[in-house]
């Protein structure tokens, strides 16, 4: 296959969605589609098989869900990135897509052409987060919005720097040893980032990280 060519899974468990999308990708250059699916299970099992760039899934298929296909194939330390695109999202399904490493979010009622850029953004490294989805989710599920600008104002750069390494999804340990300090300094630092972003946990504060460092343009 051309290096240039990006394989793509897709999965959707309503038939006209699928075909749609399915012909979207078809017809747009350098993209190839290696399968298409109708629920969690067949993506999980087409992914391993393919192994493709990327999956375009659902949130919501049936049986396995969106964001457990994203977990199982994580823990099997596949390549293939996520990107899903859904009609509608819970608060708590956001944030755990983000934490668990997914690339992208996206409703269905974007237009073709963004599905495809965000394809090839994601496809070269990117990610596509709508920041004001995000920042709902947060809001919703914290009590409290915050900002980007809220980051540079109250956050130490070595605060900034554990953060933004957590939201790359590393353990306490590996940020302790990217950043030469002991993994007791940085559990000291991420209670203090916690107290001054007014998050819980980890997956809020990746979620928030992702939203505000890596915006769609």
């Amino acid at each position: 296959m051309n290096k240039a060519c990006f394989s793509i899974v897709v999965a959707d468990d309503h038939p006209i969605v699928l075909l749609g999308i399915v012909d979207v990708l078809q017809s747009s250059r350098n993209i190839k589609v290696v399968a298409s699916c109708s629920d969690g299970t067949a993506a999980m099992e087409a992914i391993r098989k393919k192994a493709p760039d990327i999956a375009v899934l659902d949130i919501a298929t049936p049986g396995v869900n969106g964001v457990e296909v994203l977990a199982n194939i994580a823990a099997e330390r596949s390549k293939t990135k996520i990107i899903f695109l859904t009609a509608s999202v819970p608060d708590h399904q956001v944030l755990a897509a983000m934490a668990r490493g997914a690339k992208a979010i996206m409703f269905k009622d974007a237009a073709p052409d963004d599905l495809v850029d965000c394809i090839r953004k994601v496809a070269l490294g990117g990610t596509w987060f709508p920041p004001d989805l995000i920042d709902a989710a947060l809001e919703r599920e914290t009590g409290r919005q915050l900002h980007s600008e809220r980051i540079r104002q109250i956050l130490t750069t070595r605060e900034r720097e554990i953060m933004l390494l957590v939201a790359e999804g590393l353990p306490n340990k590996l940020v302790a040893r990217r950043l030469v300090v002991s993994e007791g300094t940085v559990k000291i630092h991420l209670h203090n980032i916690y107290q001054k972003l007014a998050v819980a946990n980890r997956t809020a504060l990746t979620a928030f990280a992702l939203a505000h460092m890596t915006q769609p343009t």
